[in-house]
């Protein structure tokens, strides 16, 4: 059994490519992929070469997290059966090519617990599921932010979830103003330097210069979080940050009970993935569509139809 897969040969030169599948056993489950989205964040640092040292790392790989399908054989103990359709957050099926993380491609072999199954109805927009787990991931249980920084997919997910929860609509910073539409119950300004006092600052920019800037915006003891993913290191002025007794936290990624609660939110009718996806390319046009993803700023979300290949 095998699969046509995006494959990242070294940095900024994809193809794609026909892999041979691991072979499936009784946990796992064999899924066909409709779709598979495009991060901006970890993508791009793998395509363009500056993912910071990560386990795994290494090309060629398969890239792609954000993979929705259909279970197409499903082993004895894997827990599903065939028909599910399903959120793939990655596989690692293929030989000597490294899944990191897998998931863009038309066919994949992962355990069965990998694998979350979704409605019929969110279609192509299953795709957001990762996105909006790791917005939910970084809100929980913390305060929830009054500025979000970045109005892409990662910070327009954020001040929806926010509003979902049921806490006081955030503002959120943008410096593209191409990107300051398509807001759901909140506002979108560029961002205002005389504007201060903010008790909880989340950065969805990845932008590792403006630590110091989101610092001298908190109020006494505010936090800032962490809430992209940076490729260089971030540091900051010490004074500023003792004066006002500043936090800062890194939200991490998703964990599998957060898609579960997100899928709730989206049952409930409290949260809502539309307008979020952008762009849509064949998969046999892949090149295109990731070089579109990373340059574009028009580009909120593209995904790759494996429908069409």
């Amino acid at each position: 059994m095998d699969a046509l897969a995006v494959v990242l040969q070294k940095p900024e030169h994809l193809a794609l490519d026909t892999l041979p599948l691991a072979s499936a056993g009784d946990e796992d489950v064999v899924v066909d992929i409709d779709w598979s989205g495009i991060s901006t964040g970890t993508e791009r640092l793998l395509w363009s070469g500056r993912m910071p040292p990560f386990p795994g790392l290494g090309y060629p790989l398969v890239p792609g997290y954000e993979s929705v399908g259909r279970v197409r054989v499903a082993g004895s103990a894997s827990g599903l059966t065939e028909g599910h359709c399903v959120f793939v957050p990655g596989a690692q099926c293929y030989g000597d090519v490294r899944g990191l993380f897998g998931g863009a491609a038309s066919r994949v072999v992962v355990p069965g617990r990998r694998v979350v199954p979704i409605s019929e109805d969110l279609g192509e927009r299953g795709v957001l599921i990762a996105l909006a787990a790791t917005a939910y991931h970084a809100v929980s249980g913390h305060t929830a932010p009054d500025l979000i920084v970045g109005h892409g997919v990662l910070g327009r997910l954020l001040a929806r979830i926010v509003i979902a929860l049921g806490h006081q609509a955030p503002l959120v910073w943008e410096v593209d103003d191409t990107r300051r539409n398509g807001a759901i119950g909140y506002e979108v300004a560029a961002p205002d330097q005389a504007h201060k006092g903010f008790r909880s600052i989340y950065d969805a920019s990845g932008d590792a210069r403006l630590l110091d800037t989101l610092i001298s915006r908190l109020a006494p003891a505010g936090e800032v979080v962490l809430a992209g993913f940076y490729s260089e290191p971030l540091s900051f002025k010490f004074p500023p940050a003792f004066m006002r007794e500043a936090r800062i936290r890194v939200a991490a990624e998703w964990r599998k009970e957060d898609i579960a609660q997100v899928a709730q939110l989206i049952e409930d009718g409290r949260l809502s993935l539309d307008g979020l996806i952008t762009h849509r390319m064949a998969a046999r046009d892949a090149d295109t569509a990731y070089r579109t993803a990373f340059g574009d700023p028009s580009c909120l979300k593209m995904i790759l139809d494996w429908r069409k290949p």
